[in-house]
């Protein structure tokens, strides 16, 4: 409140019709300006119509340059590329771990001399059996350990990961039980 009987005080009634006038004069030169574009803006739409641009065209426009935008960053190849290693070695984790599987399926077929699993020996029997046992323990360790190495928070990388599935899936495996007669209903 002092400042504006400060202002009023210190203008004269000369100084005061002045300003009087260039603030009559800047506000028809903004009304005017405001006409200017709305014209432009108008013809801008008329020339966008005749052109068949839609705002979902625009929008659509918009999105791609956006993409094509981020797609080109750095940051994003990067990202790209680590996922892509990433996936490729999981892959091959996996199939080493499928490789495994078969294998073990394959021994536990070999032994039973002529018997298929389910003839030889029942499902609660044979998860019982220490080659069963030993299998699930392989397959737990090595999933925890992948769980373990990829989780962000573990700080592990993935090499460690590939090896160590590498090295359960390459072991030798503890001989197979099932041959025994005592388990092998005929």
């Amino acid at each position: 409140m002092v400042s504006e009987v400060d202002l009023n005080n210190s203008v004269t009634d000369e100084e005061r019709e002045e300003m009087t006038n260039e603030l009559i004069k800047l506000e028809e030169e903004i009304a005017t300006l405001r006409q200017v574009l709305a014209s432009k803006e108008k013809r801008h739409s008329d020339l966008k119509q005749k052109l068949g641009i839609t705002p979902l065209s625009e929008l659509r426009q918009n999105f791609t340059r956006s993409w094509n935008d981020m797609q080109s960053s750095t940051v994003y190849k990067k990202t790209s590329e680590t996922l892509s290693t990433a996936g490729q070695k999981t892959s091959a984790a996996f199939n080493n771990l499928g490789t495994a599987i078969t294998r073990k399926f394959g021994d536990m077929r070999s032994n039973s001399i002529g018997y298929s699993i389910r003839h030889s020996m029942s499902m609660p029997a044979m998860r019982n059996s220490p080659s069963f046992k030993s299998f699930e323990e392989k397959v737990e360790t090595t999933v925890s350990t992948i769980k373990s190495k990829v989780s962000p928070g573990a700080g592990g990388n993935f090499e460690e990961v590939l090896s160590s599935a590498a090295n359960a899936s390459s072991q030798d495996t503890p001989t197979n039980n099932l041959s025994e007669a005592g388990e092998r209903p005929c």
